[in-house]
């Protein structure tokens, strides 16, 4: 019986949970489940820590070639079975029938848990391994097996390949488990620094949750203060010392499709820079649209950029990287490589501190009150607001010629008796004191949305700021209950 989370394993109750039950499912036949993840995500520290619980086997793969692979998988075996010799297989086919009937003979009533992780770099040695493993899984559907197998691993692409199309896999397991970063709440928590919102997000806008960053990159070198991030981020990310200064170079050409360094750089720092659209890239990049199709594909499949649909005009879309870390590289970090390699952290960071609050924290929080609506935030629209779609998007004023950018909306898709409606629409400000004109302008688009032929009777009009509000914009949202202001405070929860 695997027993609850361990203390030393943070947050991640939902994926234990999810592992939990697939490890000590009772059915007869064998069971199979995928779990992938960017690098850094803590995936092995989990598994390893699922295996430990359960007494199963564990084979995390190496770089190296099919032959030694398998002298390192015959060696794992023997030490599992308590064979005194390692075991020696003459193939892969040889050593994937051997563990599924290791799995039926001793534990045919018993779930055996079976987890190979860092998959991609068996498959890139091993080609047919996935054919291999769907044949055994395929077997032991017809007779009894107490396996469980977890195939794990961080090229995005190639996990994501397993199950997809006419892979050999497809449809054949029963868990499917991406580990994310840590939310901008989790990761608050995870770094000690709730208690200072103002200096959470800064953080967050710079490393995101990737959990590995705190621990084993930076051996628990956390800003004490708020005044302490500047210091900080010289003597971490901007130091040719630290390993976090390249990190965002290997995250890139750690996956096993890109081809091309500097033609993803190229994308990525144009996407940075606010060329978000199929066009701008291009154009930043000097490509055609439809020369950029395969990048943009791979970038997608590796997690490392999402398109993100405008939520009130369909067919329109904008990028975004999802790796904050990337973003940060592309926008500082990038363009003054040379110095920051020798030494100037400091007088690269004094130069770069309006580019990081317009190219960098300022897209970030957006995306975190994007967040936040889809969490916590949706409480403010009253318990008849359902929970809706939550996305940016852009209103056209046709009076003024003129395009009003919507940062955050909650909207509801219509139905045979309902119109489409919209239930919030926000703007969201970094470094800005908000002020009536920003509410003005909410006020505008949505005059605008209800002559589109949306419902906008219950939509309320939110101001997000990092720094804070005017008095005049303060007393307007306490006289007018459709107004929300939305402070660093409250997107964490301390107010």
């Amino acid at each position: 019986m695997v027993k609850p989370k361990p203390e030393h394993v943070f947050d991640r109750a939902v994926e234990w949970d999810g592992l939990v039950s697939f490890a000590s499912r009772s059915a007869q036949t064998a069971q199979l489940g995928i779990v992938s993840g960017r690098r850094r995500m803590g995936k092995t520290y989990l598994l390893r820590a699922l295996v430990e619980q359960a007494g199963g086997f564990y084979f995390g793969a190496t770089t190296a070639t099919g032959a030694e692979s398998l002298r390192q998988f015959g060696a794992a075996v023997a030490e599992f079975t308590g064979a005194e010799v390692p075991i020696s297989f003459s193939n892969w086919d040889d050593a994937m029938a051997y563990l599924f009937g290791l799995a039926a003979r001793a534990h045919a009533n018993k779930p055996m848990l079976v987890v190979i992780d860092e998959f991609p770099y068996l498959v890139k040695a091993v080609p047919e391994l996935p054919s291999l493993v769907q044949r055994e899984v395929d077997r032991y559907q017809t007779e009894p097996s107490g396996i469980r197998m977890l195939l794990c691993g961080s090229a995005m692409s190639v996990m994501g390949g397993l199950l997809a199309s006419n892979a050999p896999l497809r449809g054949r397991a029963q868990l499917e488990l991406v580990v994310r970063p840590f939310r901008y709440r989790e990761a608050a928590e995870f770094w000690g620094v709730a208690v200072d919102p103002a200096l959470a997000a800064r953080l967050h806008a710079v490393l995101g949750g990737t959990p590995a960053y705190r621990r084993q990159f930076l051996a628990d070198d956390v800003p004490a203060t708020f005044d302490d991030f500047d210091p900080w981020l010289c003597r971490t990310v901007l130091s040719p010392l630290s390993p976090l200064f390249r990190e965002a170079r290997y995250l890139l050409a750690e996956e096993a499709e890109i081809r091309d360094p500097a033609l993803y750089h190229s994308v990525l720092a144009a996407v940075a820079q606010g060329n978000n659209t199929r066009g701008g890239i291009a154009g930043y990049i000097g490509r055609k649209a439809v020369d950029i199709s395969h990048p943009l594909t791979v970038l997608e499949d590796c997690h490392l950029l999402a398109r993100e649909q405008d939520i009130f005009r369909a067919g329109k879309s904008v990028y975004r990287i999802t790796e904050p870390l990337i973003t940060f590289y592309e926008a500082v970090m990038r363009p003054a490589w040379a110095r920051l390699e020798s030494g100037q952290a400091q007088q690269v960071w004094a130069r770069s501190k309006e580019r990081f609050a317009a190219q960098v924290a300022g897209p970030h929080f957006e995306a975190m009150c994007r967040e936040f609506m889809l969490g916590d935030g949706i409480d403010m629209l009253g318990p008849d607001a359902g929970f809706g779609d939550v996305g940016s998007g852009v209103v056209t004023d046709p009076t003024s010629r003129s395009q009003i950018q919507i940062d955050v909306a909650v909207t509801q898709a219509g139905d045979g008796s309902h119109r489409a409606a919209v239930s919030l629409i926000g703007e969201a400000k970094w470094g800005v004191t908000m002020g009536v004109t920003h509410l003005d302008r909410l006020a505008r688009a949505r005059e605008l949305l209800a002559g589109s032929g949306r419902d906008v009777s219950s939509c309320r009009l939110a101001c997000f700021s990092g720094v804070g509000f005017s008095e005049a914009l303060r007393l307007r949202a306490a006289q007018d209950p459709d107004v929300l202001l939305v402070g660093l405070p409250q997107l964490y929860g301390r107010s």
